[in-house]
């Protein structure tokens, strides 16, 4: 963005988007805790992840969702596992892709990966289940 008082078509994409996806309380939350220091890249993943991606017609929200959990999986990013576990409620992806996705991971990156990917899922759900999830 190159002025940002002004965001771009492309940014404001971004933030309907990701607002679907993670929901309002989350980004409302990312964007209170924004500061000067971290406000470049929270507008770099607004457009490019949020903006250019996940906003894309060719795949539907819930086809993305599956894909982002078996790559995040896949580099052991556990936070971003559970943030995208629970975007799930929003995305339309099932517990049922979540396991395929994850049983994809144990062939392609690892058993490890997969086993503890699992496990995180599994607290996220039961958290969700429980209505504690954020």
């Amino acid at each position: 963005m190159s002025d940002a008082s002004a965001p771009s078509e492309r940014h404001r994409q971004g933030m309907a988007t990701r607002r679907a996806v993670l929901g309002d309380r989350h980004v409302d939350r990312a964007q209170a805790a924004t500061t000067d220091f971290d406000r470049p890249f929270q507008d770099l993943i607004t457009e490019a992840a949020w903006g250019h991606v996940w906003s894309r017609p060719g795949w539907t929200k819930r086809e993305r969702s599956i894909v982002t959990i078996a790559l995040l999986a896949a580099l052991g990013r556990d936070e971003e596992v559970a943030m995208h576990v629970r975007a799930t409620a929003n995305t339309g992806a099932s517990r049922e892709d979540i396991c395929e996705a994850l049983l994809h991971v144990a062939i392609y990156a690892g058993v490890p990966a997969a086993n503890h990917a699992i496990k995180i899922a599994k607290q996220v759900l039961a958290d969700m289940d429980a209505g504690k999830a954020a």
